[in-house]
């Protein structure tokens, strides 16, 4: 089968080739599918330079969600079936024209979500709103959350919204405000303005920020953390700048803060079925209604691997970049 391999860790345009890979044969609780589309995520370009948490033997094919139908099916395997239409995600080695998962970590998904949602339906979408369980906030409550332009900044926002449970969405840029603006998100601020702290305390009135979510690092975490309520939760969620936290000792004491790390696809493979169906349930529900939109960039056949995981490319994107077999 076609696929986009590596053989060694380092910059995805110069490690990534077109393979031809044996077709997996699933064990007892997995399921082989037939891809139709796959995501490529921030974590997926980390992987292959192999900066991310988990590290895949050598050689490996690359990807870690998609969508597809079901074309065989392991002995032990109850739920799944020939021919149904599937999504997964945290699995491996889906930028191929077939991957294996366990059963418990693919998804039956329905006729009335298209190919390019549902391809990218779970990893992002469902990490913003294990994010928010994570959390614990409730309706009525407001989050802060900075790089909210990114995949799941956009989802945490509107999936927050349909909770009824506040954002503040902070970008670096006139035109990520509007990239929020485009998907219906509310109280987007830029911190190009002088006054966005002031902002963001005119938006809150009288209310605190119950939780606060940091993917940058370096001095946008401690300006997220000098945000925060009293009591609050600061979760920390990505480094896109590769600089350590700076962090006020004194904001975390006086605020008595909560500071957590969040890692979805560590919480997505310990979680129940039961748990993660609910969640997935949601998001189905919530695409379906338009409350939950996943805008695309581009689709790139496997052969043009190289491409699609350009810099320049994946910096530049307003969509997912997805990829074809």
């Amino acid at each position: 089968m076609r696929s986009a391999t590596y053989n060694e860790f380092g910059k995805p345009t110069e490690v990534l080739s077109l393979g031809d890979r044996p077709i997996p044969e699933p064990k007892a609780t997995e399921v082989r599918v037939k891809t139709t589309l796959a995501s490529i995520h921030n974590h997926d370009l980390l992987t292959i330079r192999g900066k991310y948490g988990f590290k895949p033997e050598l050689p490996a094919i690359a990807g870690s969600e998609a969508v597809g139908v079901v074309d065989a099916v392991g002995s032990d395997v109850k739920n799944l079936k020939v021919g149904q239409r599937v999504a997964a995600a945290s699995v491996q080695a889906t930028w191929a024209e077939y991957f294996v998962a366990v059963e418990d970590m693919v998804f039956a998904i329905p006729e009335s979500l298209d190919d390019e949602m549902a391809a990218q339906l779970i990893a992002m979408p469902l990490s913003a709103l294990m994010l928010l369980e994570f959390l614990e906030v409730e309706s009525g409550q407001w989050v802060i959350h900075n790089a909210a332009n990114g995949a799941v900044g956009k989802s945490l926002a509107m999936l927050a919204a349909a909770r009824d449970v506040n954002t503040i969405n902070v970008v670096r840029s006139k035109e990520a405000v509007e990239e929020l603006e485009a998907v219906g998100a509310k109280n987007n601020i830029n911190t190009e303005d002088e006054d966005w702290k002031e902002q963001v305390k005119t938006l809150l009135g009288d209310d605190k920020i119950s939780a606060a979510v940091d993917s940058v690092g370096g001095q946008d975490s401690g300006d997220m953390l000098s945000l925060l309520g009293h009591g609050g939760t600061f979760a920390v969620f990505g480094a896109m700048s590769g600089k350590p936290m700076v962090l006020n000792p004194t904001d975390v004491i006086f605020k008595q803060a909560v500071i957590k790390g969040f890692w979805g696809s560590k919480l997505s493979q310990e979680m129940s079925v039961e748990n993660k169906q609910r969640l997935v349930d949601e998001l189905i529900e919530r695409a379906v209604d338009g409350k939950l939109q996943l805008p695309v960039e581009a689709t790139f056949d496997l052969a043009d691997i190289t491409q699609a995981v350009d810099g320049k490319l994946q910096s530049g994107k307003n969509g997912k970049v997805l990829l074809k077999p």
